[in-house]
């Protein structure tokens, strides 16, 4: 089967032609428009840019006057981190500012100029029809109405947690995505509006609402929300932890980029308001894997690093998607055919021991690989031995991986804006697994550390041993090749997720 891939999120797209009724729309479709804002100073040949600088300080007379002079604007200044964003319409500003005294690197985070006027396929999920409804709530006997179609659910024993604890009201855990819909009636109870922001421009937008997606927008984010935190309240589905609470942190703009200066901004945001566990299911755009060697990509490195560390040191554990090109991220070379994807990509040979996928790649995040429903790593997902941490439900096609009855799809059901619920796959869909996990970890124990919290995630994982040989296809050909222990491998890292030990050891 050919799957076509979202551009830069960690989904699966769905072919449109799949898509059916909209069922069980319980709240129409008001969204508030958040649209981007560039500074006044941008104009159509502007770039968007991060100066780091000395962390812990604003930055120092000497290096505004040379941001100035190399013909940048200061659009806003993460002095904790040391990362200033910069807008410029001069093509040497970088190669300039970085002969300043007092910066220590600096890079365009992208190569089409402010705002970018790319589009791209985002992605359709299949949308859940009546008549799929139906036939789930005829057999929920004791669940919400369309848990019997969550195959994913038991396969990481979070319907067995459940019947101990749905995790705190305490805990949040932030959807660093494409926007969250806090109207929809299964995301609405256990929304944490506080927690929730803009981040497109890579200063935070606070207006009320700015945090959703609008109607021309991926539902990618929603969508990953409900998968975390879906309530147990009688209505659609049920998320990992139906207890806890989830935010809404947009950093995704209209075309569907995800660029540093935003990805910074998410993280600087969850750090600084009380998030336990941040979800990444996307890689920071135009570049795949950014290199050191090239003084641009190693800036965008730092500043993402840089971001994520703070945001780890203020108490959340950062989870993110391995990807879903079926790369074997611990190889010696990796060909990337998609960047940068904002403008003109080509082929490039990387080496992905000195080129990261950010966030997914950088130290402490949990790096997050996609099973389907019969166990197995699915056909799509990034792998890699001492790359790949741990492994969740992430669906798979149904012809290589199909789910016990009652459910009929081998993907992954959740919520979509409007009220609405349907399937996608992807990496994207793992990860919010072992972010549910985490964040039942936490309920458990409320003073772990983050350290701690990833300590008893892995230790609590169920090691799954290599599928070896690996022909997913059944066509006689070997299709990836895992190396390591049952204990630890490329395929599934420390093992599955465990939600039930999440809550009882």
């Amino acid at each position: 089967m050919t799957v076509s891939h979202s551009r830069h999120h960690r989904a699966l797209a769905i072919p449109a032609g799949l898509a059916v009724a909209t069922a069980l729309a319980f709240l129409p479709n008001v969204q508030a428009s958040a649209a981007e804002s560039p500074s006044a100073s941008a104009d159509a040949t502007s770039l968007s840019y991060v100066v780091n600088v000395k962390a812990g300080q604003a930055p120092s007379a000497a290096v505004k006057r040379a941001i100035a002079e190399a013909g940048g604007t200061v659009v806003t200044s993460y002095d904790r981190i040391g990362v200033v964003v910069v807008h410029s319409s001069n093509p040497d500003f970088a190669g300039t500012v970085r002969k300043a005294r007092g910066v220590q690197s600096a890079g365009a985070t992208r190569t089409a100029p402010l705002p970018s006027a790319a589009t791209t396929d985002v992605g359709t999920p299949k949308v859940l029809s009546a008549t799929e409804a139906a036939a789930a709530e005829a057999v929920a006997a004791g669940q919400d109405p369309l848990e019997p179609l969550q195959w994913d659910l038991p396969a990481i024993k979070a319907d067995k947690a459940h019947e101990k604890s749905l995790g705190s009201s305490k805990v949040t855990v932030a959807v660093i995505d494409t926007g969250v819909d806090d109207t929809h009636p299964d995301i609405a109870p256990n929304f944490d509006r506080a927690a929730s922001v803009n981040c497109v421009s890579g200063k935070p937008d606070t207006t009320d609402g700015a945090w959703r997606p609008t109607a021309e927008e991926s539902p990618h984010g929603t969508h990953v929300a409900g998968e975390i935190a879906a309530a147990k309240n009688g209505i659609g589905m049920t998320g990992v932890a139906p207890g806890v609470k989830v935010s809404g942190i947009k950093v995704s703009t209209t075309a569907g980029f995800f660029y540093t200066e935003a990805v910074v901004c998410g993280f600087m945001w969850a750090a600084e308001h009380g998030v336990d566990v941040t979800n990444n299911s996307y890689y920071t755009d135009p570049w795949y894997f950014n290199c050191k060697d090239d003084p641009d990509q190693k800036a965008l490195v730092e500043a993402v690093k840089r971001a994520s560390s703070y945001a780890e040191k203020k108490g959340a554990v950062n989870v993110a998607a391995a990807g879903n090109e079926s790369y074997d991220l611990a190889a010696d070379e990796i060909t990337d055919p998609v960047s940068p994807n904002d403008s003109t990509p080509s082929d490039r040979v990387i080496d992905p021991s000195e080129c990261y996928d950010i966030p997914t790649q950088l130290p402490g995040v949990v790096t997050t690989a996609a099973t389907g429903a019969k166990g197995l790593k699915s056909s799509f997902s990034n792998y890699g031995k001492g790359v790949i941490d741990i492994a969740a439900p992430g669906g798979d096609s149904t012809a290589y991986q199909p789910p016990a009855a009652p459910a009929t799809s081998g993907l992954i059901l959740g919520t979509l804006p409007g009220g609405r619920w349907g399937y996608m796959a992807g990496t994207s869909m793992a990860s919010p697994h072992v972010a549910g996990v985490a964040a039942l970890i936490k309920s458990t124990h409320p003073h772990a550390s983050p350290a701690l919290v990833k300590a008893l995630l892995y230790a609590e994982a169920d090691a799954t041993a290599c599928t070896d040989p690996y022909d997913i296809d059944g066509d006689g050909k070997v299709d990836a090749v895992c190396e390591g222990s049952k204990n630890r491998n490329g395929f599934y890292g420390w093992g599955t997720a465990d939600a039930l030990d999440a809550v009882t050891k």
